[in-house]
């Protein structure tokens, strides 16, 4: 590099890469636009007389700093520090055209690593100044290696960076940040799982809406994040010192990395924060609004994702950039995996209609940069399509399996006919992957996540209570299938409480228990609730952050969850990578792992209408060689205890001995040591659960 400059220079600039990079000669600056006639770079820069910024603009000529849709320049010598955006103009046409072009704006650079550092809540600057920051980072990675946890051993744990510990109780020195995260390693390690998967990170505006709460007159915040104004830049106020955000990021993930945990990225590729027509221009609209986004016949956007606009993700260009912004985050920021939001919109062509064969999304499976990356579908959208179990026929694609998560709480609500349902669930839900060939761990299972009620409030609620939300209750789902366990809401009635804690250790044995990949969000593992609320997407606040002292208060709860995770890990038949051979098969000539259902009496199915208990046998080898079995007995009722006839025990073991019985008391719904049975019936009460192991 030659020496700080005081007097830019400029050159022709080459089309590739786009965005900002870093050469011997200079900096080059490359952006698409197909229908602009007039691009400016906007820089303002740092030069050694000032302390203040200088800016600078530079027109690009068409004939001289054009290569096709891309505009370029370059910028001789070496800049240390800077910000820059475009200037886009030509015809705001939405009539004719869609083009919504305004020479006012100062746009984000689409590929722009990182935008001007910013505290949580402080305004954005959007369309304002040049908000990208041209950073030649570097970060030593030291002997970083991604941990490449199997599917079948992995354990997802959902949280938001903000959220996870933004509480004072949380007991980090930096909450609310990606160093937060890094102090909470040693308690993930020892909850046991293996992947975090982080809620939007990417830059989005938090100040971008207008709701108040009508009791406290809180102007509300979009503290989830789904409304990302970039797809590469990180979003700095997750920093406990935003102008390190990058390096922070890093530290984070090389420390996650070094535990053995997995970190993956909810990425939001289906719209944007620029809303509607009303909403901000920023970047994307300004730049070449009818190639980036999906548009009707009279320009105005389509809305498959009821965030105001979408994504035209099958167009060439933005295919390539979407492909682009997941190899950043995978080679440069280390990244193990990516949750795609509302995924099928993925799977739409510019006018919106369902593709046989997206290229999208065969692009990202078949990508050679992205092929040890886990890929996990949201497999539906705001606009009814539902595509769970259809998602795409490569196995690479994972799925948040919604119908894993509806069947399991039908069943703990007590709900009629819903006894086969469970049944297809606990075993890897076959019927949604198995005639394409896939198996059981393209099912992501998932009983609540950051949509919705927590487990506590499942449990504890009928109906949402989203008033706080300002929007009278009409927000949030509806259909929440879930059961208050007799009293809306908090009570000190012990009955009750105990009820809900004996259908809560269920849920947790079935989520963990049954084939699949478990994800669990943060905080149910010590019972945390919302008091209701099931879209607390605008609340930063108590509501939505952990409330870190209900790991004492519900220690017994956070004991139970942390055993179930270490029964799964302590044997395959909970992991099996294929679906069970046969029923019929020998017990001593079966290959695969078995699984055999019975209701009361060994041998005696049940799969009718109005039943409500179910019990099956898990039966087969470990790696090592040893046979394993494991019987499991299931109460659905709302009332009723059920009393379960025990199977002959197989392997010629000498008898069944008790792991977990849901409704005992605590230590004893998990006792340490396990006990022998001597009877050969074992009552259940309703909603419980008991898990048994021949020995």
């Amino acid at each position: 590099m030659s020496s700080v400059i005081t007097t830019l220079k400029t050159d022709t600039g080459f089309p590739l890469p786009q965005g900002v990079t870093h050469l011997r000669e200079g900096i080059n600056f490359a952006v698409f636009s197909r229908h602009a006639t007039a691009v400016s770079l906007v820089i303002d820069y740092f030069s050694e007389k000032n302390s203040t910024p200088v800016r600078k603009e530079y027109v690009l000529e068409p004939e001289k700093n054009r290569t096709g849709d891309l505009w370029h320049i370059l910028i001789l010598g070496d800049l240390p520090e800077f910000n820059y955006g475009f200037r886009m103009d030509g015809p705001c046409d939405k009539k004719n055209s869609g083009t919504f072009y305004d020479n006012n704006l100062i746009l984000i650079d689409p590929c722009s690593r990182i935008l001007l550092p910013r505290q949580w809540g402080e305004p954005s600057r959007y369309g304002q100044i040049p908000c990208c920051r041209g950073v030649n980072h570097e970060f030593d990675w030291l002997d970083d290696k991604p941990p490449g946890t199997p599917l079948s051993e992995t354990i997802i744990y959902e949280l938001h960076v903000r959220g996870f510990t933004r509480n004072r109780n949380s007991g980090v020195s930096s909450p609310g940040s990606f160093k937060g995260i890094v102090e909470k390693i040693p308690y993930l390690k020892d909850l046991g799982i293996t992947a975090v998967e982080l809620m939007p990170i990417t830059e989005f505006d938090e100040n971008d809406i207008f709701f108040v709460n009508p009791d406290t007159g809180e102007k509300l915040k979009n503290f989830w994040g789904y409304s990302p104004v970039s797809f590469f830049a990180l979003n700095s106020s997750f920093s406990s010192e935003p102008a390190g955000a990058l390096t922070e990021f890093k530290e984070m993930v090389r420390a996650l990395h070094k535990a053995g945990i997995e970190v993956y990225l909810d990425m939001v590729f289906n719209h944007t924060g620029e809303g509607g027509y009303n909403g901000t221009t920023s970047s994307f609209r300004g730049i070449d609004n009818p190639i980036f986004y999906l548009l009707d016949e009279e320009h105005e956007y389509l809305n498959f994702s009821g965030c105001g606009n979408t994504m035209n993700c099958n167009h060439p260009v933005v295919r390539d950039l979407i492909r682009e912004s997941l190899r950043y985050w995978v080679t440069e920021m280390h990244v193990d995996g990516f949750r795609f939001d509302l995924a099928s919109i993925l799977g739409r062509d510019r006018e919106g209609h369902v593709l046989v064969n997206p290229p999208i999304i065969e692009a990202i499976a078949e990508d050679p940069v992205l092929r040890d990356t886990k890929i996990i579908a949201e497999a539906w959208d705001a606009a009814g399509l539902y595509q769970v179990g259809s998602f795409s026929t490569d196995s690479r694609w994972a799925e948040w399996n919604g119908r894993f998560r509806d069947d399991i709480r039908y069943f703990m609500t007590g709900a009629p006919d819903s006894i086969t349902r469970l049944a297809t669930r606990i075993a890897g839900s076959s019927d949604l992957y198995q005639q394409d060939g896939r198996g059981p761990l393209c099912s992501i299972n998932f009983i609540t996540s950051h949509d919705g009620f927590t487990l506590y409030d499942l449990v504890s609620y009928n109906e949402k209570h989203n008033h706080a939300n300002g929007e009278n209750n009409r927000d949030g789902e509806n259909h929440n299938i879930s059961w208050n366990s007799g009293c809306e809401g908090e009570t000190d009635n012990q009955d009750i409480i105990e009820l809900r804690f004996r259908r809560m250790k269920s849920f947790i044995v079935l989520l963990f228990l049954s084939q699949g990949v478990p994800m669990m969000t943060g905080g149910d593992e010590f019972a945390r609730t919302q008091k209701g609320n099931n879209n607390s997407w605008c609340q930063d606040n108590a509501t939505s952050w952990l409330d870190w002292s209900l790991l004492e208060t519900h220690r017994d709860f956070y004991r139970f969850v942390k055993k179930c995770i270490q029964l799964r890990k302590s044997s395959t038949l909970f992991r099996q990578e294929q679906f069970f051979s046969p029923e019929d098969q020998s017990i001593h000539e079966q290959e695969q792992a078995r699984i055999s259902w019975q209701y009361l009496l060994p041998g005696q199915q049940n799969w009718s209408h109005d039943c409500h208990g179910l019990a099956f046998m898990l039966s087969g080898q470990e790696p090592d060689g040893r046979p394993t079995a494991f019987f499991i007995m299931l109460n659905g009722h709302r009332t009723n205890n059920l009393r379960f006839t025990l199977p002959v025990i197989p392997f010629g073991k000498d008898s069944w001995h008790l792991l977990i019985d849901s409704s005992a008391p605590p230590p004893y719904d998990f006792p340490d040591d396990s006990q022998a049975i001597t009877s050969d019936t074992f009552k259940v009460p309703s909603f419980g659960t008991v898990v048994l192991k021949a020995d």
